[in-house]
C-alpha cells in the first residue's frame, strides 16, 4: 500500500517534469534577445530583392533592405530546432513579444541543430567563428541524450506498474535520474556560454555579418530555459522515488 502512494505520488511529479522537459525541448525559447541594429536587412514576404542565411535551412528567405529607425527593434529567439529573428515596431525589449500569438508572418528562420554555437552563414573557414565550438558538440549530445533517457525511463516505468517488478522500477528510475542530470549538464552549459564564453551581441547580430552600426543588444534566458530548470527536480525527485521503490519491492520479497 504504502509503495503504491509512492508510486502515484512519483508518477504525477515524474509526468510533470517530463512535461517540462519536452516543451524545453520542443520549442525555440532558450535565448530571446532584441538588438536595434541600423540598416539591417527586415523580411518583407513576397518581394525577390535578395536572400539571408543559408539556402537549405530556411522557412522564409525572401527580404529586402530598408533603413531601421530607432523606433524598430529586431528581436531573436532560438532553441535546437530553429533559430528565428523578425522585426517589431516597438522600440523596447519586452519578453510579451516572443509569445506565440505575437509572431509576423514575416519571420525569417534557420536550422538551429548546432546551437548555441554561432551559425556561419559563408563558406568555412569563416571569421564568425569563435572559441565556444565545443559547446556545439556537448549541448546537442546532452539534450538528446537527455530525452532518450526521460523517455525509455517512463516507458519502463508504464511496464513496471502493472507487473509490479522491482527491476523495471529500479531502471526506470536510474534512467530518469540521468535524464535529470544531463538536463542539469546542459542548462549548465547554457548559461556558462551565455555568461562567460560567448560574445552574444557579436552572435545575435551574425546574420546581417559586419553590415550593423554599433547597437544595443540585449539578451535574456527564455521559456525553454525556465521549463527545463523546473523539470530538473521534479524528475530527480521522481526517479530517486522509483528506484527506492523498487528496492523496497525487492526486499519485501
Amino acid at each position: 500500500m504504502k509503495a503504491g502512494i509512492a508510486a502515484f505520488v512519483a508518477g504525477v511529479v515524474g509526468t510533470a517534469g517530463l512535461l517540462c522537459f519536452l516543451t524545453a525541448f520542443g520549442t525555440d525559447y532558450w535565448l530571446l534577445a532584441s538588438d536595434s541594429c541600423e540598416g539591417n536587412e527586415t523580411p518583407q514576404p513576397g518581394n525577390n530583392t535578395g536572400t539571408a542565411g543559408p539556402s537549405n535551412g530556411t522557412k522564409e528567405v525572401t527580404v529586402t533592405k530598408t533603413n531601421s529607425t530607432p523606433s524598430h527593434r529586431t528581436f531573436h529567439h532560438e532553441g535546437f530546432f530553429w533559430r528565428c529573428w523578425f522585426r517589431e515596431g516597438s522600440s523596447s525589449h519586452s519578453v510579451w513579444t516572443f509569445l506565440f500569438t505575437n509572431q509576423p508572418p514575416s519571420k525569417l528562420c534557420v536550422h538551429g541543430y548546432l546551437f548555441p554555437l554561432p551559425i556561419a552563414i559563408a563558406p568555412v573557414p569563416h571569421p564568425s567563428y569563435d572559441a565556444t565550438a565545443v559547446f556545439r558538440g556537448f549541448w546537442t549530445v546532452f539534450i538528446v541524450l537527455a530525452m532518450a533517457a526521460c523517455l525509455a525511463g517512463g516507458f519502463l516505468l508504464v511496464c513496471a506498474v502493472p507487473f509490479i517488478s522491482a527491476k523495471l522500477y529500479r531502471l526506470g528510475g536510474a534512467f530518469l535520474i540521468s535524464a535529470a542530470v544531463l538536463f542539469l549538464l546542459l542548462v549548465c552549459l547554457f548559461a556558462l556560454w551565455k555568461e562567460v564564453a560567448a560574445d552574444v551581441p557579436r552572435y545575435i547580430l551574425l546574420e546581417r555579418s559586419e553590415a550593423c552600426h554599433p547597437t544595443t543588444v540585449i539578451a535574456q534566458y527564455g521559456w525553454s530555459f525556465m521549463f527545463a530548470a523546473a523539470g530538473i527536480p521534479l524528475v530527480l525527485l521522481s526517479g530517486l522515488l522509483f528506484y527506492f521503490i523498487g528496492r523496497y519491492i525487492e526486499k519485501k520479497r
